[in-house]
């Protein structure tokens, strides 16, 4: 009897011992789980306010007109500002290196002077001229920053040998096969940083420009970026775009921006018909993890390299160009326009040599691109980071070829259907919580979406509702 009573307290015990596993498991699991939310990176980056519903526009100068300079912009920007964009991005502006030059005019990334002009664009004033012009009417202005390396020519190539990265036999080496620059090292040089910040000064003090736009951002250390941010808000509160995607750590406490090269890929496969709608949501949930909230991805149909090296957007996407512009312009992010786009350029533009942008084409695309600034601004929750609204995906019959989503801030509810297919397509809501008469931001006509009946989209439709 007595050993009965004890295995039935051994079994009790046991039993005792596996309840307090599972629930010291339960609750450990919950703790991870805790973890795990709050393991989104946090930016202490403070945006400034003006960059919170902006459409950012890049200037390519050598390009933009017959005679290629700062005076000629001048008159462009009315319609510029017509268009609804915010934000002039101008590649880069410095003189281009002599030595090991590419052919022709060269690259603009191959920087001779960061204080300098290029004498093929204009001077100083006539660059400080069109910065003031812009501003007037309303514009911010951000350049091309290009830190990595300089011209093969660069005065510092002489004065300053050790501040470039060398291979076994004391030769400076070039990045990559980029033959026309000379690899700087950050590593190891606080001089090179002091020099690099003071001439990135130079252009918030005597051009008034408003930030920079920092060319693969990702191979300079995060450290230097986080110091240059510190001491260029010290002096105007600036905007920082890092040409970079896979150095996540950028983005706390240097720059407020980045590019989205996996969405503009996805994108891209889209319009083949090698991704769908869940690509989509995929994208946006990985990247919700990556990057602080307050920061955003760029997005983009085209930008300078795209369109010389890759091909044009109608090349890339075909009949698919307003669907993905418009999928750019409604999910989270920051949309960007590269000049010609509104004007529907289907040309590569040259990249080394003079190749003129034809703005006499007459296109849709502007009133397009128009409707798109006008929709983001009027609607707080398409604004950028978390000035805008999350993206919460809306059920469908048709979820994988019909994209559908909804961004909510405050009262502002907007919701979005794509048909990301060259074929029409049938779908139908399956939550009545959506069901209701909407406008259609786009066209201005009434749409009525109700869980009993399925909407017809035509190949590559779209609808932005409200």
């Amino acid at each position: 009897m007595k050993k009965k009573n004890m295995s039935l307290l051994g079994v009790l015990g046991l039993l005792f011992v596996i309840l307090a596993i599972g629930l010291i498991a339960c609750q450990s699991g919950r703790v991870a789980e805790q973890q795990e939310v709050k393991a989104r990176p946090v930016s202490s980056v403070i945006t400034p306010d003006w960059a919170k519903d902006a459409t950012i526009y890049e200037v390519n100068t050598r390009q933009f007109t017959a005679s290629g300079t700062f005076d000629s912009i001048v008159p462009h920007l009315p319609r510029l500002k017509a268009l609804g964009v915010d934000i002039l991005w101008f590649m880069p502006i410095h003189p281009i290196g002599k030595l090991n030059r590419k052919e022709g005019l060269g690259s603009y990334y191959s920087v001779q002077d960061y204080k300098g002009v290029n004498p093929e664009f204009g001077t100083i004033e006539s660059f400080k001229s069109l910065v003031d012009n812009a501003h007037k009417l309303g514009f911010k202005v951000i350049i091309d920053w290009v830190a990595n390396h300089t011209a093969c020519d660069h005065q510092w190539v002489t004065d300053h040998p050790e501040w470039y990265k060398h291979d076994k036999d004391g030769k400076i080496v070039a990045p990559f096969d980029w033959t026309d620059v000379s690899q700087l090292n950050f590593e190891t040089n606080p001089p090179l940083w002091d020099a690099m910040i003071g001439d990135m000064k130079y252009w918030l003090t005597e051009a008034n420009i408003d930030g920079f736009r920092c060319d693969v951002a990702g191979m300079v250390p995060v450290a230097f970026w986080e110091k240059a941010r510190t001491d260029l808000d010290a002096i105007k509160p600036v905007f920082m775009l890092a040409e970079d995607e896979g150095n996540t750590a950028l983005m706390t406490k240097a720059f407020d921006a980045n590019y989205g090269w996996e969405f503009h890929h996805i994108m891209n496969k889209i319009a083949k018909g090698e991704k769908n709608a869940n690509d989509v949501f995929a994208y946006y949930k990985k990247n919700d993890t990556l990057f602080p909230a307050n920061s955003f991805r760029m997005n983009f149909t085209s930008n300078h390299d795209e369109n010389s090296w890759n091909g044009t957007e109608f090349e890339r996407m075909g009949a698919a160009v307003k669907a993905m512009a418009v999928l750019g312009f409604t999910v989270p992010g920051f949309p960007m326009i590269y000049n010609g786009q509104e004007v529907a350029l289907d040309h590569r533009l040259k990249f080394f040599v003079k190749d003129e942008i034809d703005w006499k084409k007459e296109s849709d695309f502007t009133s397009f691109y128009k409707k798109l600034n006008e929709i983001k601004k009027d609607n707080p929750a398409l604004w950028n980071g978390n000035f805008g609204g999350d993206l919460q995906r809306v059920d469908n019959s048709n979820s994988e070829k019909v994209l559908a989503f909804s961004r909510t801030r405050g009262i502002n509810k907007i919701l979005v259907l794509i048909n990301l297919t060259g074929e029409e397509q049938e779908s139908g809501l399956e939550s009545k919580s959506f069901a209701g008469s909407y406008t259609d931001l786009l066209s201005g006509e009434k749409v009525l979406l109700n869980t009993s009946k399925e909407v017809t989209m035509p190949a590559w439709s779209y609808l932005v509702l409200k």
